[in-house]
């Protein structure tokens, strides 16, 4: 089983959703970091050490729609600070560093009716800003299609 300790400072674990193509969270996962909103650096800052993370992917690359919609990575935030990524001269955007759990993508209709996050039938237009809270129960159920086992982590 993957151990997520929460580590986190004010004891309280959260839970996040951000969004990528898959492409872009694939890269972040071989390289263990993950970024948001094009590189933004307040999201981040709202996540802490030992906060579970799930990524969606609404396609497989950006600015395509292919109705990929799929959970393509689940880990923890790991201890450390938001830092700047290089990407080139001028795009040096914000991350953070990620232990990432094994597991395998799982399109998000074969947990549609299970999710809280879904039940509302406009379920997307809450992902509009490229990151949000998500319960435990999300999580669980997302770790456990992902994995075959739970994410665990401590509350």
């Amino acid at each position: 089983m993957t151990q997520i300790p929460a580590d986190n400072p004010c004891g309280a674990t959260r839970f996040w959703l951000a969004v990528a193509c898959a492409e872009h969270v694939r890269r972040g996962r071989a390289e263990g970091f993950m970024q948001v909103n094009h590189g933004k650096q307040g999201p981040l800052r709202r996540m802490m050490p030992g906060d579970g993370i799930v990524y969606y992917s609404p396609s497989e690359q950006m600015g395509r729609k292919d109705g990929f919609q799929s959970f393509t990575a689940i880990g923890r935030i790991r201890p450390g600070e938001v830092y700047r990524g290089y990407m080139s001269t001028e795009f040096q955007p914000f991350r953070r560093d990620v232990d990432w759990a094994n597991g395998t993508e799982q399109p998000v209709k074969a947990l549609k009716e299970c999710l809280e996050l879904t039940a509302d039938p406009n379920w997307g237009y809450s992902l509009r800003f490229g990151v949000r809270e998500i319960s435990h129960h999300d999580f669980m159920l997302i770790s456990q299609a992902m994995t075959g086992q739970a994410v665990t982590v401590q509350l």
